[in-house]
């Protein structure tokens, strides 16, 4: 090939990456919507095919269990067989759930259904941020997190907002179909996308890797044992489901018992524990965690509070949050640019943003809480929307950017799992306290302003981390 034909396919390979990242992105948006989306349907699901709560809790909380299950897991499958191979079968599985959902006649079929939605989901979400990092180097990387971690923020946030859009234009008991049916289009689109446009794994020198199957059991059922007690927090009533905690305890000694002896023995680990000598990986993962258990909670709380104790519409709660999720999305295409000048501090300056819009929408609830709190908060949501966008794709991008590419599906798995635990975590402390405020007092405004606290509080834990490595860091130099 001349210098000159060298030089002309540059931009087209340049293009191509960069098409190829906005179908990964695509694809993460609408599996991690998914995880919001049907809070403010559950009704609807109630009047359309008779779900009981138990029922409606599996819906809400099965899809975010069998996701958290699948992810470490689907990492290192796609770092082992192809990324672009899994990230194509977790697509094609996804869209035909998706259907399945829509097309449930009974509330059984629609969990059962609604597990199997998760579980693709799962298997999608590594192997975005494996390509991203075997697509891009340097700052390039650095943009492409932003807005990987851009999306994650948004499409959390926005999840209320588009489910209330659906059912408000369908209407009637089975609007909520819709919900699922809106996948279909877009998983067609992605999947014949992502066929022409994602790169093939290289190919691994030396001789080729097993998969670690018993590590898979260990893993599974440790983090299945620990996150069932908190999912089923308000289903299950009494503390004998805490007996799963020790259970879980138990699990996770002996995976990880397990995964140091492969590495011994010289043998492939599901789970590299290399990776936690990085204090990057490990901090960071530590942060994603805490952050994710208090900014999750927020929107579960925030619209239980707007549709059963104000009387809002699922569109007017879903509005009620665009606040937070434009202020994320506009600000962690930022971050993407300024990681790379100001490193752990961005993420400090995000937290402390988040912080204080939560602060602020406490103070909001206290001095207008009637209908008028929507309004009030509004600006607040914006502030710690902002924060948002400051810490989770900046974050992101300091946790992996030194995993090496041939870690990077698992690194991500194990990353993303820590999320979706924090998430469950927060959402079962905020609930927790939110319900029993409820109960014993039944003053709904005083309920909401302690459940805000207490994600206020996970948000202020990650900002102490974050603060202690940078502290450390200017001891050291």
């Amino acid at each position: 090939m001349t210098t000159v034909q060298a030089r002309s396919s540059e931009p087209r390979v340049d293009q191509r990456r960069w098409l190829a990242l906005g179908v990964c992105l695509t694809a993460g948006f609408m599996t991690l919507l998914d995880t919001s989306i049907v809070n403010v349907a559950l009704p609807s699901m109630e009047r359309g095919v008779g779900a009981s709560q138990a029922d409606l809790s599996w819906v809400a909380s099965g899809y975010a269990l069998t996701y958290g299950l699948m992810l470490v897991p689907a990492g290192r499958l796609g770092d082992l067989r192809g990324r672009r191979e899994t990230f194509l079968i977790g697509v094609a599985l996804f869209t035909l759930a998706s259907a399945a959902c829509g097309l449930a006649s009974a509330a059984g079929w629609l969990v059962v259904f609604r597990l199997l939605q998760g579980m693709a989901g799962g298997m999608i979400a590594p192997q975005s941020s494996g390509l991203i990092q075997q697509m891009f180097q340097g700052a390039e990387r650095a943009r492409a997190f932003a807005m990987f971690g851009s999306v994650v923020a948004v499409s959390t946030a926005v999840g209320p907002l588009a489910g209330g859009l659906l059912i408000q234009a369908s209407g009637g008991d089975d609007g909520w179909r819709w919900v699922f049916y809106v996948n279909l289009p877009i998983g067609v689109a992605v999947f014949a996308a992502a066929l022409r446009l994602l790169p093939r794994t290289p190919p691994r020198e030396g001789p080729q890797e097993g998969f670690d199957l018993p590590g898979v059991l260990l893993l599974g059922s440790g983090a299945l044992a620990l996150m069932l007690p908190l999912v089923q927090e308000q289903q299950w009533p009494g503390r004998r489901k805490w007996a799963l905690v020790p259970v879980a305890v138990v699990l996770l000694v002996a995976f990880w018992t397990w995964e140091r002896r492969q590495g011994r023995l010289g043998r492939a680990p599901l789970v590299d524990l290399r990776l936690f000598t990085r204090r990057s990986f490990t901090l960071g993962a530590l942060v994603s965690l805490l952050y994710f258990a208090g900014f999750t909670s927020v929107f579960f709380v925030y619209t239980l509070f707007l549709q059963n104790s104000l009387g809002y519409s699922a569109l007017a709660a879903g509005v009620a949050a665009t606040p937070f999720a434009a202020g994320s999305a506009a600000a962690a295409l930022a971050g993407g640019r300024l990681v790379v000048r100001y490193g752990r501090k961005l993420v400090v300056y995000g937290l402390c943003g988040v912080a204080l819009g939560l602060l602020g929408a406490v103070m909001a609830v206290q001095l207008a809480p009637g209908r008028g709190v929507a309004w009030a908060a509004a600006l607040p949501l914006l502030v710690a929307g902002v924060g948002s966008g400051l810490t989770v794709s900046p974050n992101t991008t300091l946790t992996l950017g030194r995993v090496p590419v041939r870690r990077a599906g698992a690194a991500g798995g194990v990353l993303q799992t820590g999320q979706r635990v924090g998430s469950a975590a927060g959402i079962a402390a905020v609930g927790a306290v939110y319900f029993a405020q409820l109960a014993g007092h039944g003053h709904v405004a005083a309920a909401l302003q302690l459940g805000l606290a207490t994600a206020l509080l996970f948000v202020l834990l990650a900002l102490a981390l974050a603060l202690a490595d940078l502290r450390e860091r200017s001891a050291r130099g």
